[in-house]
């Protein structure tokens, strides 16, 4: 290491070169990283989706999930099989174990799907796909009081130009309705021209279709031979004849049919501020930048608004960039301010040139960092850029403790050049081997389990790469600096020569004040700890022991994951499944209704603030809902659209300039709300991110009877904590079924139950007769009954079933008619059914923990006892907090054993790496006063921080200890090098504290809810390395002479024996 210092020491020039590429190449990579909120989370899943069309979730979970489950059990590779059975859909979800491929798993997937012959005849093809997370950046809103076909054909315009944007790449519009093409037959006209839906869709098939009919070979090339009679509009189908009568005369389609071209019966009303609209979400798909797309956007908006006809609008909604753009304003401002600080602290307690090389290496660390952070596929997001902020501080460590060291040998009169070579090769080895230490103690983040092991991964590499060049920077350009500047050198301005002559004045006053300090204050408390050295010990061992006592006492609460607040706030109504419409659109109109008064309050409160900015309504959807949501797991969502529910959502102008939080907001709108008759489910939500629900615990069974009554039982003993809210199961009764059975007299017709259920089908829900593209709209053609003969139980005893040879038989006679409730949808967790119990906490009375462990402990036992057919899982928040928290403390755990092998070469000694550890205990009582006296909770960031405090920790006792051994070399005894170098390293040590904590200071002292998240890691960074540093200059010394006085008494064992002998 002396020969690279001092090659760079003699050749300036490349340690000059060396920062300019380092400080250039940064800069140019900076405007080129992908830049977002929040990192998107891959997620190793695959789904299997199965479209069946009229079908009812029991006749999903037999005739499609069943089959996908048994076929695909057994797959090497596979965690765990979810199903969901949902009305006309099935989707079942495989959870991919970690390490694994997951391209070969889908192979392997597709082909044993592909294998199954027996799906129902109806059921569509199934759509097998991974799980990936496509961010929306913006959502374009076309809206207005014009008839459906209008809007429609003017949002499929403004979505073909939007696709043709050389900035967007994915567009998805949303409030669209399928195209259908709808023929209705009375079955006054069926028996009239005795004729069936079989024998119309027969002549539809063969009167209607393109057909390709080969080519002709010419001398002068190849001609191709279509036969083309596809037909696409109503007066096409109505031409198409159907009965050739004996006459010569045919009865055309026509004649017998109502048909209409226009969209699916479906559900579905949406609105944009009020008005009738159809949404565009616009994404972006790789490494493009959110702000590029929304500003493209934007543009497009406001040129095509003009352009639109009368009554028809377009806006934006939830605009990322702007988001995007006021977080990262937040987290730069933060780190400026931290930037300046640190400097500020430096040029007190060192020269101001050396304060300026030392600072330099902030830029160049992080510069490098921007460098290799596309390498290390990072992009710039909240957690990355308070990552830079975290390291702030640092960062200078190893250049602070170079740059002391230096300057302490040109002090003694050593030649600039000579005392730069000889202050940063004796501190080279401790530098490098404090910097891998902290490095090791960041390293278990990298591996982390659970969704969310990819967000904490972010942290620890942007730290170590930031590391990386900052070892660099002090151990070779610093020097180089450092052996060429001038202390003597003055100014020509006179007005910074009469500055710089104050600030030494300062400065001298602070180095004599602290000089005073150590040699007054320190030295001799120093001098009374080591003499009274077990008490020393004692009195630290029970400072941590008070601590662990106020954790397990339950004085600290605990929180997995604090909620990462929106932009918007969202209210969604469920009512019990096969509600009608317009109950959905009551909900609509009571929450807009609350939603204005509150508006108005607001506007009283908060005058000339703008706090709502756009209103999205749905009734038969909850498209903001699906979009948002994070579930507890892959395949823990449910169908988010029927005629049952509703949705209003409110955007809100940036949480970095509105006077209210999200919050505050919808706690208002929820008192506001009056209680919405019928609905089951009413829910307020102002997350951005969320690890799932404080509570989910899921019951697993193949009696459904006993999961029913086992979950009932759950809800019931939650409901006793206090402070547990919005108790739910996932549990409900759907709607009502008519299930159809053949009376044995059925066979003396010849009738078999295929008849009966085919053209029971074909008569309500309809026969698919064709379909094809139109455009970039896929229609489809049905035929069924008209509307008002699909609506009373009359019209289905009424129908008549029709025989091989053409007799007519009512159903009635046929089949006897039974009623029931069905369910919603039915949740499957490898092959047995399952229920989630859900609920939230108010943290200001229990955490979810608390209740879990009560639950898992007293309650659980009782209902597993009562329902031996039962078993139960943890998931959501608690299931991502156990996978997380197991990882962390077994990969903190080996990361100890790398940092004390890191610690044990050079010290070439396997009791002084304990001495050094001793002080990272001691990080975690900081860390809990930091949160005592910032009144926050502990988080898994709180956590997080503590295992990377042990980095920080390590460093300063690490230069301690090895000055104290480096004394003793010079014939010292233990107390006088112990003496010697306390108060030696008490300015450096020192130092490094508090530029570590003023780095963080601002984040620390910021009111911004937007960063409130964050905040916990910064307070354990802080208050663990101050109250470290005190450990580290008591503690430690105390340590040292224990260990000696041990290793003392057993040599004095070893020789008395032989002293004996001789």
């Amino acid at each position: 290491m002396e020969r690279v210092i001092k090659w760079f020491i003699t050749n300036t020039v490349a340690a000059n070169m060396l920062m300019f590429i380092i400080l250039v190449a940064g800069l140019l990579t900076l405007p080129r990283l992908k830049m977002e909120v929040f990192p998107d989370l891959a997620i190793d899943a695959i789904t299997v989706s199965v479209p069946y069309p009229g079908s009812s979730p029991s006749d999903v979970e037999e005739g499609i999930c069943f089959l996908i489950e048994e076929n695909l059990q057994g797959l090497k590779g596979i965690k765990r099989i979810t199903s969901l059975a949902s009305e006309n859909l099935g989707i079942t979800t495989v959870e991919v174990l970690p390490g694994e491929d997951i391209n070969e798993i889908q192979d392997k997937i597709k082909s044993r799907i592909d294998a199954i012959d027996n799906f129902p005849v109806d059921a569509e093809k199934p759509i097998i796909q991974n799980i990936t997370q496509t961010s929306d950046v913006i959502t374009v809103a076309v809206s207005g009081k014009v008839d459906e076909e209008s809007l429609v054909s003017i949002s499929d315009r403004i979505k073909d130009e939007i696709d043709g944007l050389p900035e967007i790449s994915l567009t998805q519009i949303i409030g669209k309705k399928p195209r259908e093409i709808s023929i209705e037959i009375s079955e006054e006209s069926l028996q009239k021209h005795k004729i069936t839906f079989q024998e119309i869709a027969r002549a539809i098939n063969q009167n209607s279709m393109d057909t390709p009919g080969g080519a002709i070979e010419t001398g002068y090339g190849e001609i191709l031979i279509r036969s083309k009679g596809q037909e696409y509009d109503v007066n096409g189908f109505a031409s198409i004849p159907v009965v050739s009568r004996s006459d010569g005369s045919n009865l055309f389609l026509g004649d017998i049919a109502k048909i209409s071209d226009g969209f699916a019966d479906v559900d579905l009303f949406q609105s944009f501020n009020g008005k009738p609209s159809i949404l565009i979400r616009v994404f972006r798909v790789g490494d493009q930048s959110a702000l590029e797309v929304a500003s493209s956007i934007k543009s497009y908006v406001e040129k095509t608004a003009p352009t639109l006809p009368d009554g028809v609008e377009i806006g934006t909604f939830s605009d990322e960039s702007v988001l995007l753009k006021g977080r990262i304003d937040l987290l730069t401002k933060n780190a400026y301010l931290g930037l300046t600080l640190v400097v500020l602290v430096l040029a007190i307690f060192l020269k101001p040139k050396l304060a300026f090389w030392v600072s330099l290496g902030i830029p160049i660390s992080f510069m490098g960092g921007f460098l290799l952070m596309p390498a290390a596929d990072l992009s710039i997001n909240m957690l990355s850029l308070f990552t830079f902020i975290l390291v702030l501080g640092i960062v200078v460590d190893d250049a602070i403790i170079v740059g002391e060291n230096v300057f302490l040998w040109r002090e003694r009169g050593l030649p600039p050049e000579e005392a730069a070579l000889k202050g940063a090769s004796q501190v080279a080895i401790p530098v490098t081997f404090a910097v891998l230490t902290t490095m090791a103690t960041f390293s278990p983040m990298l591996t982390v389990s659970g969704n969310l092991g990819q967000v904490w991964r972010i942290i620890p590499l942007v730290t170590i790469i930031v590391l990386i060049f900052s070892l660099i920077e002090s151990l070779t350009i610093l020097p180089a600096h450092l052996g060429h500047i001038s202390l003597d050198k003055k100014s020509k301005f006179l007005w910074i020569e009469s500055l710089g002559k104050r600030w030494e004045r300062f400065q001298d006053k602070v180095k004599n004040t602290l000089q005073s300090f150590v040699m007054n204050r320190y030295h001799p408390f120093l001098e009374t700890t080591i003499k009274h050295y077990k008490v020393t010990l004692a009195s630290s061992v029970g400072i941590f022991i008070l601590t662990i006592g106020l954790l397990a006492g339950g004085w600290m609460k605990f929180i997995f994951f604090p909620p990462l607040e929106a932009d918007l706030v969202n209210a969604t109504v469920v009512f019990p499944e096969g509600s009608p419409i317009s109950q959905s659109q009551e909900a609509v109109n009571l929450l807009h209704k609350s939603a204005e008064k509150l508006r108005a309050e607001l506007a009283v409160e908060y005058p000339g603030e703008v706090i709502f900015s756009n209103v999205i309504a749905t009734a038969g959807d909850q498209p903001i809902k699906r979009e948002a949501a994070q579930d507890s797991g892959p395949g823990a969502g449910s169908p988010s659209d029927g005629s049952h529910l509703a949705e209003y959502a409110i955007e809100l102008s940036p949480g970095e300039v509105r006077p209210i939080s999200a919050v505050e907001i919808a706690q208002r709108w929820r008192e506001m709300t009056d209680p919405i008759f019928g609905a089951k489910e009413m829910v307020f939500t102002t997350d951005l991110f969320s690890a799932g629900d404080a509570i989910n615990l899921q019951l697993t069974s193949r009696s459904l009877n006993d999961l029913n009554s086992a979950s009932t039982l759950l809800k019931e003993r939650l409901s006793r904590y206090p402070g547990v809210i919005d108790i739910k199961d996932s549990f409900a009764v759907g709607k009502e079924e008519i299930s159809i059975r053949p009376l044995p007299s059925s066979a003396n017709y010849g009738i078999t139950m295929i008849d009966i259920a085919s053209q029971v089908r074909q008569a309500f829900y309809g026969l698919e007769v064709q379909n094809f593209q139109r455009g970039r709209d896929e229609v489809k053609v049905f035929i069924r009954y008209p509307d008002d003969e699909r609506k009373t139980i009359e019209n289905l005893e009424s129908m008549f079933i029709r025989t091989q040879n053409g007799s007519e038989i009512p159903l009635r006679q046929l089949a006897t008619l039974e009623f029931s409730k069905g369910l919603s949808s039915i949740r499957r967790v490898d092959r047995n059914r399952a229920i989630n119990v859900t609920a939230n906490v108010d943290i200001s009375k229990i955490t979810s923990n608390e209740v879990l462990s009560s639950v898992q402990q007293t309650d659980l036992p009782l209902i597993l006892d009562k329902y031996p057919s039962v078993n139960y899982s943890l998931e959501g928040e608690q299931r991502e907090q156990n996978e997380s928290l197991g990882s962390i403390f077994k990969n903190f755990f080996i990361a100890m054993i790398v940092v004390y092998t890191l610690l044990a070469i050079p010290f070439r000694s396997y009791l002084q790496p304990l001495i050094v550890m001793g002080a990272i205990p001691f990080g975690l009582t900081g860390a809990v006063i930091g949160h005592i006296i910032m009144g926050q909770n502990l988080t898994i960031l709180s956590l997080i921080g503590i295992v990377a405090l042990a980095g920080v920790v390590v460093n300063d006792a690490l230069v301690l200890v090895d000055f104290i051994n480096r004394y003793r070399l010079d014939g010292h005894t233990v107390k006088e090098a112990i003496l010697e170098a306390g108060p030696r390293r008490f300015r450096p040590i020192l130092l490094t504290s508090l530029t570590t904590f003023f780095g963080l200071l601002p984040l620390l002292v910021e009111k911004s809810v937007q960063a409130k998240f964050l905040i916990p890691m910064a307070i354990s960074l802080a208050f663990g390395v101050l109250f470290a540093t005190l450990i580290t200059l008591v503690f430690v010394p105390s340590a040292y002479l224990f260990v000696e006085k041990i290793k003392e008494k057993l040599l004095t064992k070893e020789v008395s024996p032989i002293t004996e002998l001789n």
